[in-house]
């Protein structure tokens, strides 16, 4: 088992203002059908407001405190602006309690500003990526993680993601420079059951073990193989290899795939 030092963490009660509810859903939709399973159970917690879309533009903003959020594995940094508004931000690596960051185009190629990326050089490393203009970072929001800009084609640029993919956007998004804090997340070793339960993940069972009514590998004296062209999903598709994804309208932007 191995866990994190929290060094970095400057701050133990999250801003008030900022937190929000959050309800269990255990895997569960909108209809109540359980649409990934093994989830349920896991230690309550409060949702921490982030600033995604870090729309301040041209007002400077102090960091506050570098704070820990149970529902993410990146660390979030506090941030006091000028005109007296709090907001939560990713962390990222290098960034210390009373640095000064920005967001627009005036902003610096420093570690936590935002800016447009056709501002930025080519070979940056940036993260919480917008995909369509104003609608937020979605890309590269994890511990670790950054992608790097390549290059500028046009009204697009050519981003490196951390996958390996090659994918076009649009160069009037927005990005954040720098690479995102603890990086030893991807070192971490639960370790036991009961950490994997705090986390809201339940027992997954192979269907092997089951009977033939629970599913498709079920059932058979003692060990057996599966017994059928391909393994099956407890419903009857194929699995291993079979792909079940519609394509999305941004797969026309992927350059090359992520993988071999």
């Amino acid at each position: 088992m191995s866990g994190y030092t929290f060094d970095e963490i400057t701050k133990d009660k999250p801003e008030k203002s900022l937190l929000r509810p959050l309800k269990k859903q255990a895997g569960r939709n909108n209809r109540g059908k359980i649409t990934v399973r093994h989830r349920g159970g896991g230690a309550k917690r409060r949702l921490r407001v982030i600033d995604f879309k870090r729309n301040k533009f041209d007002i400077p903003g102090r960091v506050a405190a570098i704070e820990y959020d149970p529902n993410r594995s990146a660390r979030i940094a506090l941030i006091f602006y000028v005109d007296g508004e709090k907001r939560y931000i990713l962390a990222p690596l290098g960034l210390k309690v009373g640095d000064t960051i920005m967001s627009g185009k005036n902003a610096e190629i420093r570690p936590g500003n935002t800016l447009p990326m056709n501002q930025m050089p080519s070979g940056t490393q940036i993260h919480n990526i917008e995909m369509i203009p104003g609608r937020g970072g979605q890309m590269v929001r994890s511990a670790g993680a950054s992608a790097q800009l390549m290059a500028k084609e046009g009204d697009y640029v050519l981003l490196r993601l951390p996958s390996g993919e090659l994918r076009r956007v649009r160069s009037d998004c927005m990005a954040t420079v720098g690479q995102i804090g603890n990086v030893e997340h991807q070192n971490i070793s639960l370790g036991k059951a009961g950490r994997t339960r705090h986390m809201g993940w339940r027992p997954t069972v192979r269907g092997s073990a089951m009977t033939p009514r629970d599913h498709p590998h079920g059932g058979g004296e003692g060990r057996s193989p599966v017994g059928m062209p391909g393994p099956k999903t407890p419903w009857g598709k194929p699995a291993l290899g079979y792909k079940t994804r519609k394509p999305k309208a941004s797969d026309r932007m992927i350059v090359k795939r992520r993988g071999k």
